[in-house]
């Protein structure tokens, strides 16, 4: 922390006091938020060029959200599974037919949503492909983030995410993203599924090679293996399409959704397959008491709703170029290089100049907040309300930066 910038240095120094140290926030105590914009307890305002790491797709407090969570706060908030409500049908309806699949299942968090579909999987490859009991094994990427369970950092190569955090979970192959001769090989007679990310957000954005996505699905159909899509980040309208697979025309065998899918009100994820898969589980298999819960799925309805209108899928591809083109206007100019896909970029700043940490304080002074991954790497991505003037500012106020 860098005390010469704390505006609330007593609430910041509290938050510190009473949590675990497990995230090294800004230095900013925000109250209040509309939109695009937050204000901290000072009174002073904002721009959000984070969106609760793509959470806040819709913006902060959207009145058709806020007005789904009201109205379902005033009748019913949670019956667990052992029941069922009257928003449940609906959302499950909707979702699958977003996702062009037959079924849902709803969890609450992303990593629940990633567990979900290893088990999923695993349970799908010794009951309908006939791996050996205890054999099956699934491929993932070099560079994933896939969630913080003792599972998911089994298969990080991020050693802040995994290390001392063992004995670690067996049935995973790591191989680089982006190389489909070397997912290929590491595929063999108990693989069943290849787990991805589209675009791997927390390496910073990164988009794989063109044809990469449909070479693996290939792969997937040939070997018999389910190809799961990771989409909690780069799903639902973030990068210009409803999700990040569209973009190759890529339809995997599994979706998992999460982020978004609560509108930033309330934890939402769901992982989407056809029958085929999902219908492997049975009663007592998996569950969770709040997933699926009525005013998750109250709100989570809403959002679907956005997004079938395409309204903000093409915001965000039509904005996503303006973004695009600001940002490249950088490069050699403080920055080395520029990732966009849709409203969602990964910056790599020149090191010698600063550090992504310190990008992020400097802008946080100009009124911007944004995020830092690894060592000069920052990560934009604004909700899809943002406006044109508003995507200028931001450019603008990094330029600034870059600048000194």
């Amino acid at each position: 922390m860098v005390d010469d910038i704390l505006r609330t240095p007593g609430a910041v120094r509290d938050a510190e006091r009473w949590t675990a140290h497990n995230y090294h926030p800004l230095p900013v105590v925000i109250s209040s938020a509309d939109g695009a914009w937050l204000t901290d307890v000072d009174g002073r305002r904002y721009l959000d060029f984070l969106a609760g790491y793509s959470a806040l797709n819709f913006g902060h407090r959207h009145p058709q959200l806020i007005a789904a969570a009201h109205a379902q706060l005033d009748r019913l908030t949670l019956t667990s599974r052992a029941f069922i409500h009257d928003q449940f049908a609906d959302f499950c309806r909707e979702l699958a037919e977003l996702c062009g699949k037959d079924l849902v299942l709803p969890m609450n968090t992303g990593a629940e949503a990633v567990e979900t579909g290893i088990k999923v999987a695993r349970k799908w490859g010794y009951q309908v492909k006939g791996v050996a009991a205890g054999q099956a094994n699934i491929v993932v990427a070099e560079g994933n983030f896939h969630g913080r369970t003792t599972t998911i950092v089994s298969f990080s190569t991020d050693e802040d995410a995994r290390a001392d955090f063992g004995p670690y979970t067996p049935g995973f192959t790591v191989v680089p993203y982006g190389d489909l001769d070397a997912l290929a090989a590491a595929i063999d007679e108990n693989t069943v599924a290849v787990l991805l990310e589209p675009i791997q957000g927390e390496q910073g954005v990164v988009v794989p090679p063109e044809g990469y996505l449909p070479g693996v699905r290939r792969v997937c159909t040939e070997r018999d293996v389910l190809f799961i899509a990771d989409e909690i980040q780069s799903g639902l309208g973030r990068t210009g399409a409803t999700f990040a697979c569209d973009h190759e025309g890529v339809v995997p065998d599994m979706y998992l959704l999460g982020k978004a899918l609560g509108g930033g009100i309330v934890p939402v994820s769901a992982v989407a397959a056809n029958a085929d898969v999902l219908g492997v589980l049975k009663p007592g298999q998996h569950g969770s008491t709040f997933g699926g819960n009525p005013l998750a799925c109250a709100v989570a309805i809403e959002v679907v709703r956005l997004l079938a209108t395409g309204e903000f899928q093409r915001r965000s591809a039509e904005l996503g170029e303006r973004l695009r083109a600001g940002l490249e206007g950088l490069v050699g100019k403080g920055l080395v290089e520029v990732r966009v896909r849709g409203l969602w970029a990964g910056l790599d700043i020149d090191p010698a100049l600063m550090s992504g940490r310190e990008a992020c304080e400097r802008l946080m002074e100009r009124g911007v907040l944004v995020k830092d991954t690894h060592g000069s790497t920052i990560r934009l991505a604004p909700p899809l309300v943002v406006t044109e003037e508003e995507i200028d500012l931001a450019v603008a106020q990094l330029a600034a930066v870059l600048a000194g």
